[in-house]
């Protein structure tokens, strides 16, 4: 289980449903502050409607 909020990009690639957005993920999670719940992801660019499933791998850690 990876957790979104000190995952690094290449990490984030490793999931295949964030696959090519884990730069994305981890500039949001800098400009905006670390993540509260998964469902956020949907506000990064490229992933809205696309992470369905995501919490089998992820997860919002402290």
């Amino acid at each position: 289980m990876i957790d979104i909020n000190s995952a690094t990009a290449e990490d984030l690639d490793a999931v295949d449903l964030l696959k090519g957005h884990g730069f994305e993920i981890v500039r949001y999670r800098e400009e905006r502050g670390r993540f509260t719940d998964l469902r956020q992801l949907d506000e990064v660019p490229g992933l809205s409607g696309k992470t369905q499933g995501v919490e089998s791998y992820v997860q919002v850690g402290g």
